[in-house]
């Protein structure tokens, strides 16, 4: 923003502009006065450097989103007046459960940011034969809080107005156990080894994708996965590398039976 421009014009210029975006869980009824989250009020504040009277779009997650202005800002605290609500949505037509094989911090980072972007409804991170990162129990659960902020980061970001949930962190056989197979749901789960390829495939509207670690599927969990209704497919004659595969899978996923 321009330091040199006066205030008047300063605002009229954010108006312009598309309004930035911040989620806000619980109640969003037209006129009352809501308090951001605490790392939204410090981004907001600290580093868009909004005002009161500035214009931004909230939403709780459940679907649809709210027009809004800063109403008052403290030191550590960014309040917003609720406005009127809207059903826009960016969801996609086909729903897509991403089962991801831990992998090293920056590359799940990765996987779990652009996966939101790319519209998956929920993400299970599961610990495999081969994953780098092993996590105790209590730092699995740091982990887990920490995807899911930047799940809601990615969701604010990219126009999304239901934040998928990131489960807690699990073994794949006591996944595989926990979530037996649905028959109108098709799973799939990448393998550089497999014959089918994604185009030959009919899905429904709801797909489980499942992804490996750095090293992939050891042998005995593709068995196990494809005795649990799982079909191995592959991208091509290229290796890719863990955080490509699964966002590559889902790019394809959404060009073939999605909405690009």
């Amino acid at each position: 923003m321009n330091n040199h421009l006066p205030r008047q014009a300063e605002t009229q210029l954010k108006a312009t502009a598309a309004a930035p975006r911040f989620y806000c869980p619980g109640d969003l009824s037209q006129g009352a006065t809501r308090d951001l989250p605490e790392a939204a009020a410090h981004h907001a504040a600290r580093v868009l450097r909004l005002h009161v009277g500035d214009p931004v779009t909230v939403f709780n997650g459940e679907g649809g989103e709210t027009s809004a202005q800063v109403h008052a800002i403290t030191k550590h605290r960014v309040a917003v007046r609720i406005g009127p609500w809207q059903s826009r949505e960016a969801e996609a037509p086909i729903a897509v459960t991403l089962v991801q094989g831990l992998s090293a911090r920056e590359r799940m980072d990765f996987t779990i940011q652009k996966a939101v972007e790319l519209g998956v409804t929920e993400i299970f991170p599961v610990e495999t034969r081969r994953s780098v990162m092993r996590l105790a129990q209590e730092r699995a659960e740091r982990r887990v809080e920490h995807w899911q902020n930047l799940v809601i980061a990615s969701c604010e970001q990219c126009g999304r107005n239901r934040v998928p949930i990131v489960h807690p962190v699990s073994a794949l056989p006591d996944w595989l156990g926990a979530y037996p197979a649905e028959p109108s749901r098709l799973r799939l789960i990448l393998s550089t080894n497999a014959q089918a390829r994604l185009r030959e495939l009919n899905p429904g509207a709801q797909i489980t994708l499942m992804a490996g670690p750095e090293g992939g599927f050891a042998a005995e969990e593709l068995a196990m996965t494809e005795a649990c209704g799982f079909t191995a497919v592959r991208l091509g004659p290229r290796i890719l590398r863990t955080e490509t595969a699964a966002i590559a899978a889902l790019a394809a996923i959404h060009a073939l039976w999605g909405d690009f």
